[in-house]
């Protein structure tokens, strides 16, 4: 994963999608797709909510560094 800048912007392909491991996808299946542009963009906010509180994913808390890159991309408008 490439960490953006803080004056770059923060795009699913490139920064987002790696986040997620092949096991966050398959645990996640049944509700949404989180390797999914569409998907993880229509349920970002819930997502970021999870992130932040630790409870995602199951196994363990994402380091603040990478909840911080999911925010970006969230308030930057969910770049594709």
């Amino acid at each position: 994963m490439s960490t953006p800048g803080a004056d770059e912007p923060v795009q699913f392909a490139r920064q987002i999608k790696p986040l997620f491991r092949p096991k966050d996808r398959q645990s996640m299946l049944r509700h949404f797709d989180l390797g999914s542009y569409e998907d993880v963009s229509a349920h970002a906010d819930r997502i970021l909510q999870r992130l932040s509180a630790g409870t995602m994913p199951c196994d363990g808390a994402w380091p603040p560094q990478q909840v911080d890159v999911f925010e970006r991309w969230v308030r930057g408008g969910t770049l594709p």
